[in-house]
């Protein structure tokens, strides 16, 4: 059974209502089954792609205190490490996930722990696999920190066709690792920034699993 993200119930009714009245306005105005059929099926695979779009798949979640799981689906784009001298200052290993469209975009707690901070930044909407996207696009900077007091930062960015970021992140939540802690609105990127002595299990080109797929051990 299919499960609609709670936040994009409102979306996906507003994507079937749109079809519908496409729909009716087409059979109409035009008589012919070569416009009508082309059209009938367009519409048919539009709303199954947005049902699935903003639906929250089974997973089996890992849920540890040293194991980080991907935040989202998608492609690994960048792995190395970095200056992250905004919020946690300090040397950090960074992981960059980028979801296009045909992805799942659900997000997923890194780690177990308690978050210390949370915050939204308005921004551009450049494409998510640009560098520069990380700093200039509209995000939320979340972290967390495991019982060992060892902190997992994640960025959730909005990309050119993204336009609304949703997290539940409340600062002092105890979460639980690889369950659903927002969603991201069409094609985006999750910048995750490890401790600079992790051990990350993934490199660029890879292709993860929310929930499920283990990136690093902190």
């Amino acid at each position: 059974m299919i499960r609609i993200d709670k936040n994009s119930k409102g979306t996906v009714a507003m994507v079937y209502a749109f079809s519908m009245a496409a729909l009716v306005i087409v059979f109409i105005f035009w008589p012919s089954w070569w416009v009508r059929i082309p059209v009938l099926l367009f519409l048919a695979w539009f709303c199954r792609w947005q049902t699935l779009f903003h639906s929250v798949p089974e997973r089996t979640p890992v849920s540890s205190d040293n194991e980080v799981v991907a935040v989202a689906d998608g492609r690994i784009v960048i792995c190395e490490e970095v200056d992250e001298d905004k919020f946690l200052h300090r040397r950090a290993k960074m992981v960059s996930i980028y979801m296009d469209f045909w992805d799942y975009h659900v997000n997923y707690w890194p780690v177990n722990g308690t978050v210390s901070f949370t915050q939204y930044f308005p921004g551009k909407h450049a494409l998510a696999f640009k560098p520069k996207a990380s700093e200039e696009n509209e995000h939320t900077c979340t972290i967390v920190r495991n019982a060992a007091g060892k902190e997992v930062l994640f960025k959730q960015l909005a990309g050119g066709f993204a336009r609304r970021i949703v997290s539940y992140a409340l600062i002092g939540l105890k979460v639980t690792g690889g369950l659903q802690c927002g969603i991201i609105k069409f094609g985006s990127r999750i910048d995750i920034f490890l401790p600079v002595d992790a051990e990350v299990l993934v490199k660029v080109g890879d292709t993860v699993t929310g929930s499920e797929t283990v990136i690093a051990r902190i």
